[in-house]
């Protein structure tokens, strides 16, 4: 298999990037060339990109493990000397998360309360080793039913920014995972950064995940509530379930029917009333259809009291 380099110097010549390290691949029946990339910066990546099909390769939590045996058929796009794509930053109106940070980076980083359920989400993100380098856009990517980033994303209304050589554009996350597996990502296209509206990180969030032991587990079930309490009364919920349907979904009805409510026991009576028609969960090894649904009631709970505590008594936006 010969594996070609592209490297910064021949791309912006304009030439063919790279050098070649040959060598038969006899599993494939013929000689291959496959190229690796690594670029210094966002155009350098999205020139590439421009150019045919790659894949990419950010913390590798989720890369390599897919790839298991099995020999490389694509080029790859490393986006680890992309130094812009780290890190945490505001503007007036929103929060922006690199398409590179890290779970751990998540964790250290100053954010408001609202943010709470993103961190201890996590914190359940495999291992610490793990949470050191896998990526918080990889979580999204990966577009795992139980992806554990994506509930606590939800309830901040946060979008996924992607761009080409020729465009920008911010969908919706809902709008970005379309599936299990599948996302909205278009060729010639990587996810750069996701923002979060400040108008939307006002309140406190908890978040709650169920599975067969405390670490290193696959969820069941797992919650993500937000909660803006005024007057000792819900002013604004949001309310997202992972693991429970091909993708992670905001509970509409338990929304609505937690608004204008008192801080206490009314709470626990109407998320058990409430509808969770959003709701589409599978039977398999680690739970049924009939207890994953009755366990989330019981999580939603959890999370819904813990986000309505007390220091998230008269929170407004995010400044």
């Amino acid at each position: 298999m010969n594996f070609r380099f592209a490297n910064r110097q021949d791309h912006t010549r304009g030439k063919r990037p790279g050098r070649a390290i040959s060598g038969k691949a006899h599993s494939l029946g013929r000689q291959s060339v496959i190229r690796y990339a690594k670029p210094t910066t966002v155009d350098e990546a999205l020139a590439l990109l421009g150019e045919g099909a790659w894949r990419i390769l950010a913390g590798g939590t989720d890369f390599y493990p897919a790839q298991g045996a099995k020999p490389f058929r694509d080029n790859v796009l490393d986006i680890n000397g992309l130094a812009a794509l780290r890190g945490i930053s505001e503007t007036d109106d929103h929060f922006f998360i690199g398409a590179r940070t890290t779970w751990t980076d998540l964790i250290r980083h100053p954010l408001p309360p609202a943010f709470d359920a993103l961190k201890q989400a996590a914190r359940e993100v495999g291992s610490p080793q793990i949470q050191n380098v896998a990526s918080v856009a990889g979580n999204l990517c990966n577009a795992s039913p139980a992806a554990d980033g994506v509930p606590g994303l939800l309830v901040l209304d946060a979008e996924v920014e992607l761009r080409s050589a020729a465009a920008t554009r911010h969908l919706p996350l809902p709008d970005f995972i379309l599936g299990n597996r599948r996302t909205a990502l278009r060729p010639g296209e990587m996810v750069t950064a996701i923002r979060v509206p400040k108008m939307a990180a006002a309140g406190a969030s908890a978040f709650v995940k169920l599975g067969a032991r405390r670490y290193l587990v696959i969820s069941i079930a797992m919650v993500a509530a937000r909660l803006v309490i005024e007057n000792g009364r819900v002013a604004e919920a949001a309310i997202a379930v992972g693991s429970c349907s091909a993708v992670a979904k905001r509970l509409g009805g338990v929304e609505e029917a937690l608004l204008g409510l008192l801080r206490d026991g009314e709470l626990v009576s109407a998320i058990q009333s409430a509808p969770m028609i959003e709701l589409s969960p599978i039977a398999d090894v680690r739970g049924s259809a009939e207890y994953r649904l009755d366990a989330v009631r019981e999580i939603v709970a959890r999370a819904v009291l813990t986000a309505a505590g007390p220091m998230n008594d008269h929170m407004v936006a995010a400044a």
